[in-house]
C-alpha cells in the first residue's frame, strides 16, 4: 500500500507548492511595498538538487502535483533544469508553474519540453496604464505575449488570475468575463488575502465574490455550472452559456476551503508550511541527506497543521498573529 500524508482532520495531502526564490520583477501593491525590499541571499536558497531531494521524499508518501511560485519563479536562471528533474520522479503525474508572465514567452518552450503541463498567469487588469499602478513596474504587453507563448507551446489548461481589489479594478470584472466566454482559457477571480496587509487598508479594498455574479447578471448573461480545468483545486466554476472558456471564483476568506485542503508549501530557503496562512514552519536542511529523517518532517508537518486559517477574524478587525507577516510572503510564493 501506497504510503500517505493525512493530517489529524483526515485530509490526504497529495499537493506540494515550491517557490524556488522571494524575488520579483514587479511590485504589486498587493504584495510588496514599491521600495526597500530586502530579500534573502542567494546562498540562503534551496539548489535545485536539494529540491528535488525533497520532493523525492514527498513523492513517496503520496505528493502527485507539485506547482513551481516565487516570488516570481522565472526570474531563477535554469528553471528547467528543476522541472525536467521533478517529472522524472516516479508517481509525479502534474507539474504546473505561477507566473506574473514578463519572462515567459522566451521560456514557454523550453519549460514545456522539460514537463511542464500547465501555467497560471496573473493579469490583474487589461488596461496598460493601471497595470503600471497595480504592478508599479513591467509592461502588461509582455504578460499578453507570454500567454500567446503558453498557448503555442501547448500549455494547457491556462489560467488567468485576477485579484480583484474594491475601488481599483472592479469595474473590469465585465471585461475579464467576456475574455472568458471568447477565449479558452480560465479566469480565476481570487479574494484579495491579507498576508502582510492585515490592517485597515487591506479590509478598505477587500471585494467578497458575489460581485463577480452580481455583475455577470447585471450584463444578462446565462451562466452555468461547470466542471473545472485540472488543477482547478478550491475554484467555483463557471461558464456563461456558449461561451469557449470558463470562469472560477476563489474564496480563501469568505468561503474558506481548509476542509479540503490537500497542500504542503516549501519556502524557498528550505522550510516546509503546512499553511500558508501559519507561522509554524519546519526546516528542511537538517533532515538533507537522509530520507528517513525527511519523511518524519513530512510526517511532523500533518501533526501541526491546523484545522483552518482565521483570515475571516482579520476582515471583522479581530487581528490573529499567528497570520503570517509580509516578510514571510514573499518567501512563501502565495
Amino acid at each position: 500500500m501506497m504510503p500517505e500524508l493525512i493530517d489529524r482532520f483526515g485530509r490526504q495531502h497529495t499537493y506540494l507548492r515550491i517557490s524556488v526564490t522571494d524575488r520579483c520583477n514587479l511590485r504589486c501593491l498587493y504584495c510588496m511595498p514599491e521600495e526597500g525590499m530586502v530579500f534573502m541571499d542567494q546562498d540562503k536558497l534551496l539548489s535545485y538538487s536539494q529540491i528535488i531531494e525533497v520532493a523525492a521524499t514527498a513523492a513517496k508518501l503520496g505528493i502527485r502535483k507539485f506547482r513551481i511560485t516565487g516570488g516570481e519563479p522565472l526570474v531563477r536562471p535554469g528553471l528547467d533544469e528543476l522541472i525536467a528533474g521533478l517529472s522524472a520522479l516516479p508517481g509525479v503525474d502534474d507539474i504546473s508553474l505561477t507566473t506574473n508572465g514578463l519572462l515567459l514567452a522566451s521560456q514557454a518552450a523550453k519549460l514545456k519540453q522539460a514537463g511542464l503541463k500547465r501555467v497560471n498567469i496573473s493579469l490583474d487588469t487589461m488596461d496598460a496604464t493601471r497595470f503600471k499602478f497595480i504592478a508599479r513596474r513591467g509592461d502588461l504587453n509582455k504578460v499578453w505575449e507570454g500567454v500567446e507563448a503558453a498557448v503555442e507551446a501547448g500549455l494547457s489548461p491556462i489560467k488567468l488570475n485576477c485579484v480583484l481589489l474594491k475601488g481599483v479594478n472592479e469595474d473590469e470584472i465585465g471585461r475579464f468575463l467576456k475574455l472568458s466566454m471568447e477565449q479558452a482559457m480560465h479566469v480565476r477571480f481570487i479574494e484579495y488575502m491579507p498576508i502582510g496587509h492585515d490592517d485597515a487598508g487591506w479590509r478598505d479594498h477587500y471585494l467578497p465574490l458575489s460581485r463577480v455574479l452580481e455583475e455577470a447578471n447585471r450584463l444578462g448573461y446565462t451562466l452555468e455550472q461547470a466542471e473545472g480545468p485540472k488543477g482547478s483545486g478550491p475554484s467555483e466554476n463557471w461558464r456563461i452559456a456558449g461561451g469557449a472558456g470558463t470562469f472560477g471564483l476563489i474564496h480563501p476568506i469568505s468561503e474558506h476551503f481548509c476542509k479540503s485542503c490537500n497542500r504542503l508549501r516549501l519556502t524557498a530557503d528550505g522550510h516546509i508550511k503546512p499553511c500558508l496562512y501559519w507561522v509554524d514552519e519546519l526546516n528542511v536542511r537538517p533532515a538533507l541527506g537522509s530520507p528517513d529523517d525527511m519523511e518524519e518532517l513530512f510526517r511532523k508537518a500533518m501533526d501541526i497543521k491546523p484545522e483552518n486559517h482565521e483570515m475571516a477574524a482579520l476582515l471583522a478587525g479581530d487581528k490573529q498573529s499567528h497570520v503570517p507577516t509580509e516578510r514571510r510572503m514573499s518567501q512563501i510564493g502565495g
